[in-house]
């Protein structure tokens, strides 16, 4: 049975640890409070989080807000999705997530320039569907993260299942 588009998903997430990082982004997807603006991997490390609790809430709003309008997501089984193929099921709540956490202590954040930035960890992702179906599933993530008119906006992802 092939499961909706967000449960196919399955796989972003930044360390728990940057949800207190989290709490001074303010404003569009990944801007700072004027002053206050954290170091690169600091930012991409907390806007990751805060989409992936989006995500665990079905909360389209948040999601909308740090997708970028040309996103790309590829899974291991090389399914493609865009944005609104996320944001959709999350407006309609096609899965309730018990879990979608980083597995601690595998998040790596790469800033490659001032304006890119790549996060990548382990997920453990577990719900339950509206079509019926369940998951719960370990995989690897690579988030893509770029700076566009001085806001992090992420632009692409991709997930597989651990080996």
């Amino acid at each position: 049975m092939m499961r909706t588009p967000r449960a196919m998903y399955i796989g972003m997430a930044a360390g728990l640890a940057a949800v207190t990082v989290a709490m001074t982004l303010t404003g569009t997807a990944g801007s700072a409070s004027a002053g206050q603006r954290l170091d690169p991997a600091a930012e991409v490390a907390a806007l990751d989080t805060r989409y992936q609790a989006a995500v665990k809430a079905n909360d389209a709003g948040t999601m909308s807000q740090i997708l970028a309008q040309d996103f790309v997501l590829v899974t291991g089984t090389g399914h493609t999705f865009n944005r609104d193929d996320l944001i959709g099921p999350a407006r309609t709540r096609d899965c309730v997530y018990d879990h979608q956490e980083e597995v601690a202590g595998t998040q790596t954040v790469r800033v490659f320039s001032s304006q890119s930035a790549a996060v990548t960890a382990q997920l453990w992702e577990k719900g339950t569907c509206t079509d019926g179906s369940t998951f719960d599933d370990h995989v690897w993530f690579s988030d893509v993260y770029i700076r566009r008119d001085g806001d992090w906006t992420y632009v692409f992802g991709q997930a597989s299942r651990a080996l």
